[in-house]
């Protein structure tokens, strides 16, 4: 039985099919690397920034969608795409430039909507306005939290105050723009606590996904120092997949689960090896779930006291078998990143 409510699960009641994204890198930057905030990045991130790099070779976006599309649809068979713009803050930057982007974006061949990530200090009511413009139906914007504790967010550096998320939050829910927040678990001076304080911080707000992060050591970052240092050790896959289970059992039931997981991108991890190990680690999680019986709500007083219809294969649209149901609850990729 599936546990979470998945974003892939969430796409198929949407449009009836299999829908895969595909990262984009339209080239912009971070206020947390140029200079404006700070030239150092937050302490996790690598200062190449998640996503493909196209960019800085010379791909243009609809080169870039190309590429991946057709290798997702030889892969999976799928026909319907979502162009995520994935590198670095997709919003800093002037509305001219955020326009033509997205200009360029929606003609694409098989777009079915657009994920946008950002930092909560590169939205204001007037980059909103561009990017509801669009006319997309599916738009989920991806606002890197990581933490509701302001102490935290000053010592990895991340520029913001969760009060930045909150406003940016409301920025986009007015609009209808579905928002996903991403929250890091494991962060230096935190525990488990500190992670559920997090959880129940977008519980109370207009909050429709969620982004579930382990912190990995990655190479050439400030936490690489603090790690060789002996000054921050990177949590176990047990402890964190109970804190994941502690997440998962008090979210909001109507919170669509993006990822359980990050993994890092090729040659960059420093620690911990498990990070690494996708396959393994989401079977351990996946597992877990199940032997403690643990499911998205359980412990919230205004949920089921059983999982809702979309655990189950009776939410699946015709011609989808329950093998395909647990297939896509548990798919996806991810790269910690700079958001």
């Amino acid at each position: 039985m599936n546990r979470y409510y998945g974003l892939a699960a969430r796409l198929r009641q949407r449009f009836g099919e299999r829908v895969q994204k595909i990262p984009l890198d339209a080239g912009f930057s971070c206020p947390n690397r140029d200079g404006t905030l700070s030239v150092s990045g937050c302490v996790f991130c690598n200062p190449e920034g998640s996503g493909s790099g196209m960019h800085a070779k010379g791909r243009s976006l609809s080169e870039q969608w190309d590429i991946w599309k057709a290798k997702l649809s030889k892969r999976y068979k799928a026909r319907l795409f979502l162009a995520y713009l994935q590198s670095y803050s997709n919003t800093y930057g002037p509305v001219s430039k955020i326009r033509s982007v997205l200009e360029d974006i929606v003609p694409l061949p098989g777009l079915a909507g657009l994920c946008l990530g950002t930092r909560p200090d590169c939205i204001d009511p007037e980059k909103i306005a561009v990017i509801k413009d669009t006319g997309l139906s599916e738009i989920w914007l991806d606002l890197g939290l990581q933490s509701s504790n302001d102490q935290t967010l000053q010592r990895i550096n991340r520029g913001h105050d969760s009060a930045s998320f909150a406003r940016a939050l409301e920025l986009a829910h007015r609009s209808d723009i579905q928002v996903c927040a991403h929250l890091i678990a494991g962060l230096p001076g935190e525990d488990e606590d500190d992670f559920l304080e997090s959880v129940n911080f977008i519980n109370s707000l207009p909050v429709s996904g969620v982004k579930f992060h382990n912190l990995f050591v990655c190479e050439h970052t400030a936490l690489e120092k603090l790690y060789l240092s002996g000054d921050y050790s990177p949590w176990s896959l047990e402890r964190y997949t109970k804190a994941l289970g502690r997440a998962l059992a008090v979210l909001r039931q109507d919170i669509v689960v993006h990822r359980l997981s990050a993994d890092p991108a090729p040659g960059e991890l420093v620690a911990p090896q498990w990070a690494g190990e996708k396959g393994q680690a989401r079977k351990f999680m996946a597992e877990y779930l199940e032997e403690t019986e643990i499911w998205q709500g359980c412990d919230r007083k205004d949920s089921p006291e059983v999982p809702p219809e979309w655990f189950g294969p009776e939410s699946l649209p015709p011609g989808l078998s329950p093998v395909d149901l647990k297939e896509i609850f548990h798919e996806g990729t991810a790269k910690s990143g700079g958001r």
